[in-house]
């Protein structure tokens, strides 16, 4: 880093910046800690254009360039692909890589990304306010403070917009309150910052997903900050609330806390909102998996290298979306509608109920034993008891060893006519907290299944196998919900002006 301190947005760069986007150009976009790019897609699909982005995980970073770099030179591709660490690399020699000339300031509108938190969060203020006197105290911090790194991007890059994700508890992480400490040194650079939280089933996911979402944008552009308007409605399951509260308890509210930067969330009116897009609205128009109940299915890794095609029939209007979205349009059927192979549980997952999580499955679990015990002592006319060899082996291959107090969680089986719960990174490791609600396929979600619940189009594909696909959707934004903010965030951009949107590169979901 260059030894200075966070510097004001230049009036004169600002207005250029705004001049080129109310010409009709749309907004370059950069996304930090883009992962395979859900916010990238959400806001592509709202009239932004990505230029590219930085990710370290080396799947996810090719994922991104496949979907958003397809069609520049090999080599440049090749770049774009490539796994890029940001504590390593410098702003000015990211564009560099991707050939983008001239001064570094000029090439980026907007920065987009959800950087991890957790070392910001252990030090708060105080390290904002060191970094900001000594940029390079940054470099001498062994937690590698990731948030302070995303904020000299946005120091050295001079976006006139930004937009930060996080979990909820971003907003009470060790008794810091990450966003509004974020805002406050945003602020001072010279943009209007406003954070709040949104939950994606408000903005037509088939997923009950809340995050932090802060948004920024420069201050002679923007007299103040708004969030999107719900679009659907749904009765949240008891806990989320609670859960909200909790990371509320931080944040600036009420009668003397006007200096504060948060936004209540957005209500959804269900007079004049839709019906939250169902499990079953998602999922029903994908083809029916039940080879591993067949004994068709192997051990071993997934690859996306065949295509299994649509099944005949009516679908619904969120399914028409998954398959049209542009640029990423799917006609015949999907590569990645793949499952894990999970033999000793596709009983259990068969019996189980909608809603029903782990205790419950084992409980199912042990029935099953039960049953299996009673025909094997029938068979061989006699008692097994319990120090058998034959017994342990029979409770081995029946019933999951996991404590039912420990993990009341680990597993879920998913309700047809409800919104999913939250899809998370764990996916990557074993699937039971999204167990298909089918219980003639009694499995858990296939690799496009989870993708659709986080919105991804059909036409999205992800690098790798399908543990790091997995991975991948579970980190990723859904993008529709990031749609809904981009959209909000060029009305912004567009200002008081009365302008449409009139770029060419701009697409939209319809």
């Amino acid at each position: 880093m260059n030894k200075q301190h966070f510097t004001k947005l230049s009036g004169t760069l600002v207005k250029q910046k705004h001049s080129r986007i109310l010409a009709g150009h749309a907004p370059r976009t950069l996304d930090l800690f883009a992962g395979c790019g859900g916010i990238s897609l959400g806001f592509d699909a709202a009239g932004f254009k990505t230029i590219g982005a930085v990710e370290f995980d080396p799947d996810a970073a090719r994922s991104h360039a496949m979907n958003f770099m397809s069609d520049v030179p090999h080599d440049l591709f090749e770049i774009h692909a490539s796994a890029k660490d940001i504590t390593k690399i410098e702003p000015a020699a990211l564009l560099e890589t991707f050939k983008l000339d001239g001064p570094i300031q000029q090439h980026v509108d907007v920065i987009i990304g959800g950087p991890p938190c957790q070392a910001f969060a252990r030090v708060g203020r105080a390290k904002l306010r060191e970094v900001a006197d000594h940029p390079e105290a940054f470099l001498k911090d062994p937690r590698g403070n990731l948030y302070l790194r995303y904020l000299h991007y946005v120091n050295e890059l001079k976006p006139i917009a930004i937009l930060m994700e996080n979990v909820p508890d971003v907003l009470n992480y060790g008794g810091h309150n990450v966003a509004e400490e974020t805002c406050e040194i945003l602020t001072e650079m010279g943009y209007r910052c406003g954070y709040t939280l949104l939950n994606s089933v408000y903005f037509g996911v088939p997923q009950m997903r809340e995050r932090m979402f802060l948004v920024a944008v420069a201050s002679q552009i923007a007299s103040k900050i708004s969030f999107p308007t719900p679009t659907h409605w749904v009765d949240m399951p008891r806990g989320y609330e609670g859960t909200r509260q909790v990371a509320l308890q931080t944040v600036k509210r009420g009668l003397f806390d006007e200096d504060g930067f948060f936004i209540d969330p957005p209500v959804p009116d269900r007079n004049t909102c839709s019906p939250a897009v169902t499990a079953q609205n998602a999922l029903a128009d994908l083809p029916i998996i039940t080879e591993h109940l067949e004994g068709k299915l192997k051990k071993g890794a997934r690859r996306f290298d065949k295509v299994v095609h649509y099944p005949s029939g009516q679908i619904s209007t969120y399914a028409k979306i998954m398959r049209t979205w542009p640029r990423f349009e799917s006609d015949s059927g999907v590569h990645d509608h793949v499952i894990r192979y999970l033999p000793r549980d596709y009983a259990i997952f068969k019996r189980m109920n909608p809603g029903d999580q782990y205790p419950e499955a084992h409980a199912h679990a042990v029935a099953l034993f039960e049953e299996r015990l009673a025909e094997l002592e029938k068979q061989k006319g006699k008692s097994i008891g319990a120090d058998s060899k034959e017994y342990k082996q029979l409770w081995k291959e029946t019933v999951p060893p996991y404590d039912v107090g420990k993990f009341p969680n680990k597993w879920r089986k998913m309700e047809a006519y409800a919104p999913a719960r939250t899809l998370m990174a764990h996916l990557g490791k074993d699937g039971y907290s999204h167990i298909h609600y089918d219980s003639a396929q009694a499995r858990t979600i296939s690799v496009r299944e989870a993708a659709r619940l986080q919105s991804f189009p059909d036409g999205f594909v992800f690098s790798g196998s399908m543990n790091p696909a997995f991975k991948q959707i579970g980190n990723a934004v859904p993008p529709l919900l990031a749609k809904a903010i981009a959209d909000n965030l060029y009305k912004l951009l567009l200002g008081d002006m009365g302008l449409e949107k009139t770029s060419a590169e701009k697409t939209e979901v319809v």
